[in-house]
């Protein structure tokens, strides 16, 4: 098995005698390729931190997948120009036809055909989005469970663009912290107390005891204007779009005429305290829908303060609350920076004559300042039972 998958990054490597470089674009063709998989863990190394970012070294990556029932019976050029579409249609005849992109550990032509359950490789120069350059902040570490503090931009996990730029990924990097298994997670912008299992055993017996309702999961936000007192209750189904990544509110209309769209969701809030222009709230979902608390204080006309993906569109008005009130909200202070993390010395990284990213360090129009610095939504997760 060993010998056979030198074989395939053999050939992969085969396809970039047009050289590649450093960060500073030399030409170095005498460069062998490291192709890395899930397999190889972070490191200290792949980090390079810039202007209050943390970004990841471009590296050169092996997507391993298997053809899917949907999928059988397309080119495979059409398949990933379907399915895939970060990238241009030219990029894949490209990476087909040099064998970036093989099945079953072999070469094919554009034209080829998949079929069911074949394996499929995707060699690639993968670029990481970069994430604000805060510590992920362990609070408390026992011999089974570790209780950190997650930052705002940061990934608990492993998806999608993110794999090294993840809550998981440096705390093996930096605390040489692994395996590690999110008993919950938080929303990507969301900031707050995450709780990990440190063995698989630990992480099933979470497991257990959430699907038993032994673990209450509570939640402290931040929310602008002043909230009602007393025990508010929200009971509105929520409709997830993939496409949008967002979720909206479905409360039908008044009547019941038209049938609801989305899950059922309920979720309870209480005031804790206010100052007149913002309010701290205890936050208990009932159901676990995306992004449901998010979502459900929206709709009740008081967003989480610095929600920029749901604080300013379709706010009720309401005593205490208003449009142009929600627009103006405050930034909090950010979380402190390692003194070892204010610029990074080494920004030597590879360029790919085939990435479409290169020579960037970010993927191609990705604006961390509009997407990530305009607000954190300000949430804090506790847990008990």
């Amino acid at each position: 098995m060993k010998r056979k998958r030198e074989e395939e990054k053999s050939k992969a490597n085969d396809s970039n005698s047009n050289g590649n470089g450093n960060g500073n674009g030399n030409s170095n063709n005498n460069m062998e390729i490291v192709w890395q998989t899930p397999a190889n863990p972070p490191v200290k190394e792949d980090y390079i931190f810039r202007d209050g970012r943390r970004n990841v070294k471009p590296y050169y990556f092996e997507f391993i997948s298997h053809v899917k029932n949907r999928w059988a019976g397309k080119t495979i050029v059409d398949l990933f120009a379907e399915e895939f579409k970060g990238r241009p249609y030219d990029y894949y005849v490209s990476a087909v036809k040099c064998g970036r992109i093989q099945v079953d550990g072999e070469m094919v032509p554009v034209s080829y055909t998949v079929k069911s359950s074949q394996k499929i490789s995707h060699f690639l120069h993968r670029h990481e989005p970069p994430v604000m350059a805060w510590d992920v902040s362990v609070l408390q570490k026992e011999p089974d469970v570790l209780t950190v503090c997650k930052p705002p931009s940061v990934p608990v996990h492993p998806c999608g663009q993110y794999r090294k730029n993840t809550v998981v990924g440096i705390l093996q990097a930096e605390h040489d912290l692994a395996p590690l298994f999110p008993v919950h997670r938080l929303d990507r912008l969301v900031s707050g107390l995450l709780i990990l299992a440190r063995n698989a055993s630990k992480a099933d017996l979470f497991r257990q005891q959430i699907e038993a309702g032994k673990v209450i999961k509570r939640y402290i936000a931040r929310v602008n204007g002043v909230f009602p007192e007393g025990e508010q209750v929200v009971d509105v189904n929520i409709n997830y779009n993939a496409s949008a990544g967002r979720s909206t509110a479905e409360s039908g209309d008044s009547l019941g005429d038209t049938p609801l769209k989305g899950k059922a969701a309920c979720t309870k809030f209480t005031r804790i305290s206010t100052n007149g222009t913002h309010s701290i709230v205890l936050c208990e979902p009932i159901t676990g829908r995306t992004h449901q608390i998010r979502v459900h204080l929206q709709y009740t006309g008081y967003p989480i303060a610095n929600d920029m993906l749901y604080l300013c569109e379709h706010v009720t008005h309401r005593e205490g609350m208003s449009a142009d009130r929600a627009a103006a909200y405050s930034h909090h202070s950010p979380p402190p920076v390692s003194s070892d993390k204010s610029e990074s010395s080494s920004e030597d990284f590879s360029i790919d004559p085939m990435c479409t990213n290169c020579p960037n360090l970010a993927p191609k129009g990705f604006d961390l300042d509009k997407r990530e610095v305009c607000g954190s939504p300000w949430v804090i997760k506790i847990t008990g039972e």
